[in-house]
């Protein structure tokens, strides 16, 4: 495994087949699959809208698996000088951990 990407990392995956990326909670990491606790990354900046808005809740995040075979990346998600993580950004923007978010349903029945 590369230094840093472990259980417990906000990370995007890039997939093939089809081509996607999602963002989320590494919750498992083997050489069958990645499992995730998060969103497709085209709706992540909806759902930080979402939650700072505090309003009624639309999306959510869902625990999903992905086959190794699908996985052609794995980026940490990392603020760097010129641009906030996802997970900076939420903690700015709604005042708490993205990690308590991605397992608060928020009275969302499954």
């Amino acid at each position: 495994m590369v230094d840093g990407v472990e259980v417990g990392s906000l990370v995007i995956l890039h997939c093939g087949n089809p081509r996607e990326k999602m963002w989320g909670l590494l919750m498992r990491l083997d050489e069958v699959g990645v499992v995730i606790r998060g969103l497709d990354l085209d709706s992540v900046e909806d759902w930080l809208r979402q939650e700072k808005a505090g309003g009624e809740r639309m999306i959510g995040p869902t625990t999903f698996f992905l086959p190794m075979s699908r996985v052609l990346r794995i980026d940490l998600d990392e603020s760097t000088t010129a641009i906030n993580s996802y997970g900076d950004r939420y903690r700015t923007a709604c005042g708490r951990e993205v990690r308590e978010a991605l397992f608060d349903d928020g009275g969302i029945d499954a």
